[in-house]
């Protein structure tokens, strides 16, 4: 694993991530910054019981954290061994509350796995991808965020859907979300205590997704082994003193030469929201970050 323990300047790394996805990897081919993917007939075909590992990252999302860990106790699944992955920084304690009251539960099929890294490390998403990417036994890997919810059916859906698939990667063709949040909005739950929470799905709407972006990459065990999380691109790999926008899901298309094979998965939801609680609360940059998602919307 390439991961740097020295910083870039930020601008300079800012530069050369535009400078590399809008030129270079147009000119150059894929394989120079990977390892050889496995052949597709030489990739693992699970059947039936299996491993599936869920990779999140949190920095000031506690609140939307406890729905996706909830998730998980009130959705456990039944046809799949399910780890769960937070990346989270210790300087985050209300993150820290929301992991130490769901680590004391016990829940069949599902193992937590909550990694403390520097912030210098979680601000760069693709690091903590790289890390779980190369040292994973799971058969399956799904790189999310902690916005997202697995409900209903959605995990033991999902292991139906994979029996016997051996493609890089996959994503669900569908996902149900909510309008664009304000942080006052009674779910967010800003201040609540930690506590084991659900939603109302009425107030979600269906979106259909037409490629594995950021947070819906699901892929194969043998391929992740293989290449890691854009781990020969160093740009991706560099620590970093402010939470990074993350394209490197982008890149990790291009080192696949794909953008994922669609599956039908039941109970996907997402929490959308106008505060970024990566960012720190009423800043310029805050702000404007927040006016550009509500003129999205």
């Amino acid at each position: 694993m390439k991961t740097t323990k020295t910083f870039a300047p930020n601008w300079y790394n800012t530069y050369a991530i535009h400078f590399f996805r809008l030129i270079l990897k147009h000119i150059l081919p894929a394989s120079w910054f990977r390892s050889a993917l496995p052949k597709i007939e030489e990739r693992t075909a699970v059947d039936g019981f299996f491993k599936l590992e869920i990779v999140s990252h949190c920095w000031g999302y506690s609140n939307m954290l406890a729905y996706q860990l909830s998730s998980f106790v009130n959705y456990p699944p039944t046809k799949c061994a399910l780890t769960v992955t937070i990346f989270y920084a210790k300087e985050d304690t209300k993150c820290q509350a929301v992991l130490d009251f769901f680590g004391q539960k016990n829940v069949d099929n599902v193992t937590w796995n909550f990694q403390a890294l520097s912030k210098e490390k979680l601000f760069r998403r693709a690091i903590g991808r790289n890390m779980v990417a190369r040292s994973t036994d799971a058969d399956w890997l799904w790189f999310t965020d902690c916005d997202i919810i697995f409900h209903e059916n959605c995990l033991d859906s999902l292991a139906e859907q994979l029996q016997g698939k051996q493609e890089a990667l996959y994503y669900p063709k569908q996902e149900r979300t909510t309008e664009m949040l304000a942080q006052d909005d009674p779910m967010l739950r800003k201040d609540s205590e930690p506590q084991l929470v659900n939603i109302d799905t009425a107030g979600f709407s269906l979106h259909s997704r037409d490629k594995a972006k950021g947070a819906f990459q699901i892929v194969h065990g043998d391929v992740a082994r293989a290449i890691g999380y854009c781990d020969g691109l160093s740009i991706y790999q560099t620590l970093s003193e402010h939470w990074c926008k993350c394209y490197e899901d982008r890149e990790f298309r291009w080192l696949l030469g794909s953008e994922g094979v669609p599956l039908d998965v039941d109970g996907v939801y997402q929490i959308r929201h106008v505060y970024k609680g990566r960012y720190k609360e009423n800043t310029f940059r805050s702000k404007l970050r927040s006016k550009i998602r509500r003129m999205q919307e």
